[in-house]
């Protein structure tokens, strides 16, 4: 299975995400923190997230891509833009709710070549699992559905997070 990357561009307020190959919890902590930088970015104004060359994604990297819809909803009443031409993961995203909170194109862009890879960022195992038990938060206020798939995850984590604190 291919190992996963996420590259990025920025043009105009406009912040371009692209997801390549199977993007799993490794990559979380350099994703958050590239979007906290983002969030926090006065000059953004809409985001793009590519996943036309996605082959698998897993429920942390989904949390953090849905923070992105939350964001743009709260500051800016708007959608973002997700792009995916793969039957298995639109399968998923529509599954989790995604397909209410995004615009979902379901087609191959012209990718920009500017993109450049999200510099990696460390983190503990306490900081991934505090990333992961919010990446899962964001997905359960999505829809009732999603609350219950992953109540029972978040309070496992939360359990064993309070057992090493």
């Amino acid at each position: 299975m291919l190992s996963g990357k996420i590259l990025y561009a920025v043009h105009n307020g406009t912040y371009v995400l692209k997801l390549l190959g199977d993007v799993r919890m490794p990559l979380c902590a350099s994703l958050d923190s590239f979007l906290d930088r983002m969030f926090s970015d006065p000059g953004m104004t809409s985001v793009l997230i590519d996943l036309t060359q996605t082959t698998g994604i897993d429920s942390t990297t989904l949390g953090l891509i849905a923070k992105v819809a939350v964001f743009l909803r709260e500051h800016f009443d708007r959608k973002a833009v997700l792009m995916s031409t793969n039957p298995d993961v639109n399968r998923v995203l529509n599954s989790m709710g995604f397909d209410s909170v995004f615009i979902i194109l379901e087609y191959t862009p012209d990718s920009p070549d500017f993109l450049a890879e999200l510099p990696e960022t460390t983190a503990s195992e306490q900081e991934l699992t505090c990333k992961v038990i919010e990446a899962h938060r964001v997905l359960m206020d999505l829809n009732e559905q999603n609350k219950e798939v992953f109540r029972s995850l978040v309070d496992a984590l939360e359990m064993e997070q309070r057992a090493h604190s």
